[in-house]
Parts: C-alpha cells; sequence; structure tokens
C-alpha cells in the first residue's frame, strides 16, 4: 500500500491550487493528490507535468481537472 501525507494547515478551505508532478503517467498519483487537497477544502485549478507518457491513458483517470504537459509521449 503507498500513501501520500500533507500537513492538515498546508491547505485552507478555499485556496486555489495548482499541482506540479514530474510524469503523468497512469494518473493514480496525480488523481490522489486531487481528491486529498480536495479534502482539505481545495479548489484545484489546474494539475501539471513536465511530461505526459499519453499511451497509459493517465489523462482518463482526472479528466475533471485542467490539465497541462510540457513534453507528451
Amino acid at each position: 500500500t503507498d500513501s501520500l501525507e500533507i500537513h492538515i494547515d498546508a491547505i485552507q478551505k478555499g485556496d486555489r491550487v495548482l499541482i506540479h508532478d514530474d510524469v503523468l503517467a497512469t494518473g493514480g498519483t496525480a488523481k490522489a493528490v486531487c481528491e486529498l487537497g480536495e479534502r482539505l477544502g481545495a479548489e484545484i485549478v489546474q494539475v501539471n507535468f513536465l511530461m505526459e507518457l499519453s499511451f497509459l491513458n493517465g489523462k482518463e483517470q482526472i479528466k475533471e481537472y485542467e490539465t497541462f504537459a510540457a513534453l507528451t509521449y
């Protein structure tokens, strides 16, 4: 089992959050981070990646969020 953690006071209710990650592969980590932020009351504005591995269809996991990748393979 994997886990993601964040300080309870890192995000305040109503904060607008931009998430950055290095690679979008299957989308599992990005989805978990978005859900964690929303549980703390954040509005996820956009999810950015340096690279998207499009053949793994990870964008499907986070299709409700606006996304950007600098490189797509």
